[in-house]
């Protein structure tokens, strides 16, 4: 049985009017009233209409929040202390995984337009997606470029993948590849490959690039990976994630290279999850909380200010964590 506003407004002795009002906190209302219908909804586990909301001009207190998968550990750590700071503001979250699917992605931002939600976060990676800039929401992304007028917040990419690169030729690497996911976005992630070749070329080496992709299985990572070290001869290999670089000391261990001794190692990204069950690995940590809160604020400034003079770029400090494969 769906319960109504009148069933709250006859359980509490009160009219639907003074019941809506309560909901919309409109209008002077004793605190005894408040109170009662308060108690009222949560005995009939009543929840207002959020659309109903909306469209009074109330909001729905809800945030879209579009992203390619919850399973890598760097966006399910960045979208949990996200969502506990939404929490703590009065905003729901509705999480969308778009899978590195560009219609996917479209057919989710489509859903958050019609449901009314007060705002989005974006940092799905996928081209072509005009539709961003006609929704007319407050909207921030993450790492990612969507338009001149949505803000991004990031980590120090260019620093991140020049301070990786220095890292493993201080450690004595000499012949330094970087294995990179695709480039063609224009996403500030690109960065990374830029500051490895800036690094490469102040020390006169020769630059190793080579890409894996995010729609390549993890066997044929491997495949891509084992052809890299048996062919290249590379002394020390830049991921520009942590879940490629632990693939990375896997496939060599199989193959008899010993890391750090013949092979040093340096992931990206230094998630809680890496930290805690491959501590060996050398990465260049992002700062998750900093960069989720600063989401989080910049977005609740559109949607409650209407701000829309933010800066273009928020870039926030990256950090070197050694471990043992350097």
């Amino acid at each position: 049985m769906t319960i109504k506003l009148t069933d709250v407004a006859k359980l509490a002795g009160v009219s639907p009017t003074t019941v809506s009002r309560v909901i919309n906190n409109y209008g002077y209302l004793s605190q005894k009233t408040i109170d009662k219908v308060n108690q009222a909804m949560e005995e009939l586990n009543y929840q207002p209409n959020s659309l109903a909301r909306s469209l009074q001009g109330k909001g729905t207190k809800l945030i879209g929040l579009i992203f390619p998968s919850v399973a890598n550990p760097f966006y399910g750590e960045l979208i949990e202390t996200m969502e506990n700071y939404l929490f703590e503001k009065g905003y729901k979250v509705i999480l969308c995984s778009s899978a590195d699917n560009k219609e996917k992605e479209r057919d989710y931002l489509r859903m958050l337009t019609a449901n009314k939600v007060d705002g989005i976060i974006a940092g799905a990676h996928n081209l072509g997606i005009a539709e961003y800039e006609k929704v007319g929401l407050p909207i921030v992304a993450f790492d990612r470029f969507l338009s001149d007028s949505i803000p991004i917040v990031s980590s120090d990419n260019y620093a991140g993948g020049k301070l990786a690169t220095e890292m493993l030729y201080q450690s004595g690497a000499r012949k330094i590849a970087i294995l990179t996911g695709t480039n063609q976005s224009d996403s500030p992630t690109n960065s990374r490959l830029q500051g490895y070749l800036e690094a490469i070329q102040h020390y006169e080496l020769e630059a190793l690039v080579f890409d894996c992709l995010p729609d390549m299985s993890k066997n044929l990572k491997a495949l891509t990976i084992q052809k890299l070290l048996k062919n290249e001869e590379a002394d020390g290999i830049f991921c520009t994630d942590d879940l490629t670089a632990v693939l990375v000391m896997n496939e060599a261990k199989k193959i008899g290279l010993a890391v750090p001794e013949q092979l040093k190692v340096i992931g990206y990204d230094g998630t809680r999850f890496i930290q805690d069950y491959f501590p060996q690995l050398s990465t260049i940590r992002q700062p998750i909380a900093d960069c989720a809160m600063l989401l989080v604020n910049l977005l609740i400034q559109r949607i409650e200010t209407k701000e829309e003079l933010l800066e273009e770029n928020y870039t926030l400090p990256i950090k070197y964590v050694k471990g043992d494969s350097t």
